[in-house]
This record gives structure tokens, C-alpha cells and sequence, in this order.
């Protein structure tokens, strides 16, 4: 029996999306927190917590379709 091939399910232009729109928005954030409380490293640390989220959701998004066909009931063969 062959394995099924692991293939994505999307487009890789989607998950540079998904990093460069978290780090832009939480990025953000994080300079108005920072305007507001008179700081000057939220926005670091918006950038920080916006790459990881995005990587997250790219991760989420885009895990293979054999990880998902693993975890239903596998069909009998007839």
C-alpha cells in the first residue's frame, strides 16, 4: 500500500500573509501602547507576539491533509 502524499492546502503566498499582516497589525499596537503609556518597547514586543501568532496561524492553516486523514476512521476495504 502507498502512503497518501502530504500536500498543503493552500497557497504559500497566504502564510507570508499571515506572518507579515500579524507583524504589521500587533506591530501597531504596539506603538499606540506605546504612545498612550509613554514606553518605548511594546512595540518590540508587538512585533514579537505578532510573528509568533502569525507563524501560529500559518502552521494551523497549512498542516498537511494526512494529518488529518489520520485521525478519522479509516474505511474498509471491500
Amino acid at each position: 500500500m502507498s502512503q497518501p502524499e502530504e500536500q498543503p492546502k493552500g497557497d504559500p503566498w497566504h502564510a507570508f500573509g499571515y506572518i507579515v499582516a500579524g507583524v504589521a497589525f500587533y506591530g501597531f499596537v504596539g506603538w499606540l501602547a506605546d504612545l498612550w503609556l509613554g514606553t518605548r518597547f511594546l512595540v518590540a514586543i508587538g512585533i514579537l507576539a505578532g510573528a509568533a501568532l502569525g507563524i501560529y496561524l500559518t502552521f494551523a492553516r497549512f498542516k498537511p491533509l494526512a494529518a488529518e486523514q489520520a485521525t478519522q476512521k479509516p474505511e474498509q476495504d471491500e
